[in-house]
């Protein structure tokens, strides 16, 4: 059993007792660490960044710049001047697209997705090709829900292979080391960006390792503030971006005549950043250290093992994702036949029992399972065996409910 026992430390639990929440897959619920942390930016560092001389900007620039540092410690970056504060994953994936491909690719090339990608990393491409008309090429789903990247084959115009570490819907977890290996030998040239929103609170990465070029998440997902996402480029591909937001703070002179862009990483954080929500950024990543990715890796792989498990024993539910714990998340996405996904959700939500039901803004994937929508529920850090029984006990109710 795992030792992991974090509810009393989410305010949330206390608010309210009963409730079982299995919808971190679209945002986490945030530790008293966290809370506090953006608590106290307000009550004793809040002035602007980059701009004052006086202490308590110098203390609240201090605060932002250490956190791009522990940013970049934890994904393993070479460097912290590779690390872009944006709002999310979608605008960093944006920026990566407009900074990048746009000012790049041109007819006739081609990017590479796959039908597991959520929408934040296939509308930003849809718009590239109706603009600079480059094609895409997008990997298929496999009978047991794996990514069949072998399918590809070698396209001297392949230039960028944009994929995401997990599935939002399966919870499927892609081999990286062995899709970006087998990419590299057909199509050594291209760039290599990975989506790792569902996959940086759960698992640990290392951006050197992969040996990849562009990397996009979000703070809300692991335990932080909602507005805050990374880009991390390589510092060479940065140099030459494009910036995406233009404006103050980014610019070094500016004249009647003309702008210039001020240095990496400063030309891409136009504005006043989400300040506060930086600082409870890095009180998350403090907290996930503190407990330990191998742990937080073992805690879910025995919530996975035990769901699967009890899943197993309802025949009626349909499971879209891996049929064992290698591999995967613990996000679930089923289905009960008769019953729309809605009316899953509205009656687990009676019981406390919080899931997502929709398309979970992945509607290709969707398309590529054969239906419009699943209920999902999705597992984090605070969840506990008896969250999955308590799902199980709502799922056997709204049999009963619903007479089937």
């Amino acid at each position: 059993m795992s030792n992991l026992n974090l509810k009393s430390d989410f305010p949330i639990f206390t608010t309210y007792p009963d409730l079982v929440y299995l919808d971190s897959g679209a945002t986490s619920q945030k530790p008293l660490s966290v809370i506090n942390a953006v608590a106290n930016f307000y009550t004793r560092q809040n002035a602007n960044i980059h701009r004052g001389v006086y202490q308590l900007a110098e203390i609240a620039t201090e605060i932002y710049e250490s956190t791009r540092v522990q940013v970049s410690k934890f994904i393993g970056a070479n460097s912290d001047k590779e690390i872009i504060f944006t709002g999310n994953t979608n605008q960093a994936i944006n920026l990566a697209a407009y900074g990048w491909a746009r000012k790049f690719l041109k007819e006739g090339d081609c990017i590479v997705l796959s039908e597991m990608e959520h929408n934040a990393n296939i509308v930003p491409w849809l718009r590239l090709k109706e603009e600079k008309g480059i094609k895409l090429i997008f990997l298929p789903i496999t009978k047991d829900f794996r990514l069949d990247y072998m399918s590809l084959q070698a396209n001297p115009k392949i230039k960028l292979i944009a994929l995401t570490h997990v599935s939002n819907v399966m919870g499927t977890i892609n081999p990286l080391k062995k899709i970006i290996t087998f990419i590299k030998k057909i199509s050594p040239e291209a760039k290599i960006l990975i989506d790792a929103a569902q996959s940086a609170p759960h698992l640990p990465i290392n951006v050197q390792e992969l040996d990849i070029d562009f990397l996009a998440f979000s703070s809300h997902k692991m335990l932080g503030p909602t507005g805050v996402g990374i880009l991390w480029a390589k510092e060479e591909l940065l140099e030459e971006m494009d910036p995406l937001l233009v404006g103050s703070n980014m610019i070094t002179t500016v004249t009647k005549e003309k702008a210039t862009w001020a240095q990496v990483p400063d030309k891409f954080e136009a504005g006043t950043a989400n300040l506060e929500g930086v600082a409870g950024f890095s009180a998350a990543i403090s907290y996930l250290q503190k407990i330990g990715m191998k742990n937080i890796i073992a805690h879910e792989q025995e919530l996975i093992k035990y769901g699967l498990q009890k899943f197993r024993e309802l025949p009626y539910l349909q499971i879209y994702g891996p049929a064992t714990e290698q591999d995967r998340l613990a996000i679930f996405s089923f289905g009960i036949k008769g019953v729309h996904p809605h009316d899953i959700s509205q009656i687990l939500d009676r019981q406390q029992i919080a899931v997502r039901a929709g398309h979970h803004c992945a509607q290709i994937t969707m398309q590529a399972l054969g239906v419009s929508a699943t209920a999902r529920a999705s597992f984090y850090i605070y969840n506990t065996r008896e969250d999955v029984d308590r799902l199980i006990k709502g799922i056997e109710t709204i049999r009963e409910v619903l007479k089937i």
